[in-house]
C-alpha cells in the first residue's frame, strides 16, 4: 500500500478502525518501544516515530503533570497523523 495516506484517512475508509488506533496508543503509552506495530493487516506504523514526530505528543509523553487521558490522545493524534511505513 502506498504511503501517501495517514493513518486518519485510513480510518476514515474503513481499512483501520478506532479501536486498533486505540490499541496502539494504549500499547506505546504502556511500554513506549520503538518498532513496528500492526495497525490492520499489511498496514505497520512505529507508533514511538511517530510521537517523536510529532511535537505536541512529544511534550505530552514527557513533560510531567498531564493527565493520561491527555496522553492518551496526544499519542492517538501522532497516530492518526501519521503514514503508514
Amino acid at each position: 500500500m502506498p504511503n501517501a495516506r495517514t493513518i486518519g484517512a485510513l480510518v476514515r475508509s474503513g481499512i483501520v478502525t478506532d479501536a486498533q488506533v486505540d490499541a496502539a496508543a494504549l500499547a506505546y503509552l504502556a511500554g513506549p518501544t520503538a518498532g513496528s506495530c500492526k495497525m490492520a493487516p499489511g498496514i505497520f506504523l512505529d507508533v514511538a516515530a511517530a510521537v517523536e514526530e510529532n511535537q505536541w505528543a512529544r511534550i505530552f509523553v514527557t513533560v510531567p503533570g498531564f493527565s493520561f487521558e491527555q496522553r492518551r490522545m496526544a499519542v492517538r493524534t501522532a497516530i492518526l497523523l501519521a503514514r503508514p511505513g
